[in-house]
């Protein structure tokens, strides 16, 4: 495979976990997800949202194909799509950051 097409594949899968972990919720529902599969019911709950609101965000991480969906008669359990993605997120969690605190208000980045 050319170094091109492999660095475009790993720029926008790359891209597409960043947008998952730039909201606080997909965050939540990874970091829920990387324990065991769950019902959008009891992440809702868990994550304090609505059940609109879980819809949506699942929608969405589906739509980057970091979860997927197992039916279970008239409900469907979430999990990760890939093991990976739990050892990657746990990689994650370790690491340290030193943030400008005129910059990041946990909220997002305004130096840009």
């Amino acid at each position: 495979m050319p170094v091109a097409a492999a660095t475009l594949s790993h720029t926008a899968a790359l891209a597409r976990l960043g947008h998952a972990l730039a909201d606080p919720t997909r965050a939540g529902i990874l970091l829920a997800l990387r324990e065991s599969p769950a019902l959008p019911s009891q992440l809702a709950d868990a994550l304090g949202v609505s059940r609109q609101v879980m819809s949506n965000q699942l929608a969405c991480l589906r739509g980057c194909g970091l979860v997927e969906s197992t039916p279970d008669g008239r409900r469907s359990w979430y999990r990760l799509s890939d093991t990976q993605l739990t050892a990657a997120l746990d990689e994650l969690l370790r690491v340290t950051l030193v943030v400008e605190p005129d910059c990041c208000d946990g909220e997002g980045c305004t130096c840009a």
